[in-house]
């Protein structure tokens, strides 16, 4: 029998029409021996993992979705489980980047698609990987590269599956990018919010540290401490606000024009349909009372100067015309300052947002004296010096990205020897970590972004004008908290990587949006002229 004939065989037999339906049936009955066999929570769990391998392999963006939800829980993972680099968050992560390679290679092509995030996104990666050719962890450093690889993959795979998606011209409100993959981040929140506003005031105990007003404790999810807790609420409550604020905008659009009896004069107001919007609406508006109430239960400082940061960036940039932003935030400031000063804010956070600027009193803090009262702000300021110090001795490169630990030991003040993780300054730690360079690099990415965000404002309409506001309000949040914290803890970078998935679908639709334009206007301008009589002119 030659090779060929033996293949045609094989082929044959494999293809039949009677083994192959009888070895699923098979598979099947020796499955379900199996379920019956194991206890239900270990067999629930072995149905609930197939299905996710499975939708995994077929719709990688599933697996992306999974880690956002599974993400947070990697400090809480390492409590009981021990250090390991992986937890499961990051492997399901590493799961579905492997389904979206293998997908692609099976197309006999890996897409890689353009943004133009990616540059300054590798520029800043490619720096920190400078910094650790003379650095004295390296292990640590690569820890801290890797968090930005995958920024920069988490983006290309939502960007990519977007792509795809306008390339086939599909439709549907609830299927389009924009809604699924803001879902995706509203739901991550909503699961950490819950489980904070249970710790709050509904659990009854908690660390005895985190006791405030007597018998509440702050909330910090499955983060093990509030701040970066309050941090990650952001990331949603600004966003929905943002979506909040660009549904109301396009109903008031709609009042205006159907109030004078004419249609719609762009794509956007054309879209989506009410009951769309209504939806919309209510599901956001539920996602940011959750998230908000869950970030005052943080209780944390830098978290509300954060959200404060980031509202009065969504009130300026909420009218297209600047003036009047500006004089909304100004009426905003007002009233906000008018409830400081007639006691309509609860005394306990007026005092705690007051105290803010304790923070902020830097001096030198060897033989600084230390009491209850000012530890953590002495605290916080010994590791700001500790960090300066590592910059003036490399000014350039710093000691190594991810290294400010390792190098703690050497610049150390005497009553401070435990490092914390980070300087709780992002800003000095970079400069401490990755020098002039590395902070200038982390600058230019963090202005190309916000620089590609206002761009879009000016371009989009509609409720997606919302998100980019919400996106603009996430990255003045970021940006602010970072004064005082880090926030790149606890897979919190996964959730940023889609992030800016996000930013760059707002772009295809911005796109669209554009393409679209001169057709629909023609046919509104058409319909208007045949209303008026003006047709046969």
């Amino acid at each position: 029998m030659t090779a060929f004939q033996l293949k045609q065989k094989l082929n044959r037999w494999h293809f039949s029409s009677g083994w192959q339906p009888m070895g699923f049936v098979f598979a099947a009955l020796l499955l379900g021996l199996l379920l019956a066999r194991l206890p239900w929570l270990w067999g629930a769990a072995l149905v609930g993992g197939t299905a996710v391998f499975l939708i995994t392999i077929i719709y990688p963006l599933v697996g992306v979705g999974l880690a956002l939800l599974l993400g947070p829980l990697g400090a809480l993972e390492k409590v009981y489980f021990g250090g390991s680099p992986l937890d499961s968050g990051q492997t399901l992560l590493l799961f579905a980047v492997g389904a979206w390679l293998a997908r692609s290679m099976s197309r006999r092509q890996i897409m890689i698609r353009h943004s133009w995030l990616s540059v300054p996104l590798a520029v800043f990666i490619f720096v920190g990987a400078m910094t650790l050719l003379d650095a004295t962890a390296v292990t640590l450093g690569l820890i801290e590269l890797v968090k930005w690889i995958e920024i920069l993959v988490v983006m290309l795979m939502v960007l990519d599956w977007a792509s795809e998606w306008f390339d086939n011209c599909q439709q549907g409100f609830f299927t389009s990018p924009q809604v699924v993959v803001l879902a995706m981040l509203l739901l991550a929140g909503v699961s950490q919010a819950l489980v904070g506003i249970w710790q709050f005031g509904l659990r009854g105990d908690g660390p005895e540290h985190f006791l405030v007003l007597g018998r509440f404790y702050r909330a910090y999810g499955t983060f093990e401490q509030p701040n970066p807790f309050g941090g990650y609420m952001n990331l949603s409550v600004l966003l929905g606000m943002g979506v909040l604020l660009g549904v109301v905008a396009v109903w008031w659009q709609r009042f205006l024009l159907y109030g004078k009896g004419r249609q719609a004069n762009s794509v956007q107001l054309a879209r989506p349909a009410v009951n769309h919007l209504i939806l919309l609406f209510v599901g956001v508006a539920v996602a940011t009372a959750l998230t908000g109430m869950a970030l005052v239960f943080s209780w944390s400082r830098g978290a509300w100067l954060g959200f404060a940061a980031g509202t009065a960036v969504i009130i300026l940039f909420w009218p297209r015309r600047l003036w009047q932003g500006v004089m909304l935030l100004l009426v905003a400031s007002l009233l906000l300052f008018g409830g400081l000063q007639a006691g309509l804010v609860p005394a306990s956070v007026a005092d705690r947002l007051v105290s803010f600027q304790d923070n902020f009193q830097f001096g030198d803090m060897r033989g600084a004296p230390i009491n209850d009262e000012n530890y953590a702000v002495v605290e916080r300021l010994a590791h700001w010096q500790a960090a300066l110090d590592m910059a003036r001795d490399d000014l350039w490169l710093g000691v190594g990205f991810g290294n400010y630990g390792a190098a703690y030991p050497d610049y150390m003040l005497i009553n401070w020897p435990d490092a914390l993780g980070h300087a709780h300054n992002y800003y000095i730690n970079l400069l401490a970590e990755t020098g002039v360079i590395g902070l200038g690099a982390y600058v230019l990415l963090w202005t190309a972004v916000v620089w590609q965000t206002i761009a879009l404002l000016g371009r989009l309409g509609g409720w997606e004008r919302g998100l980019a506001l919400g996106a603009l309000g996430v990255w003045a949040a970021i940006a602010v908290h970072h004064l005082v914290d880090k926030l790149y803890v606890n897979n919190i970078y996964v959730h940023l990587g889609v992030l800016f998935g996000l930013l760059q679908i707002l772009v295809l639709v911005a796109r669209q949006f554009t393409k679209d334009l001169p057709a629909m206007n023609a046919i509104i301008s058409a319909q208007d002229l045949r209303r008026e009589g003006l047709d046969s002119l």
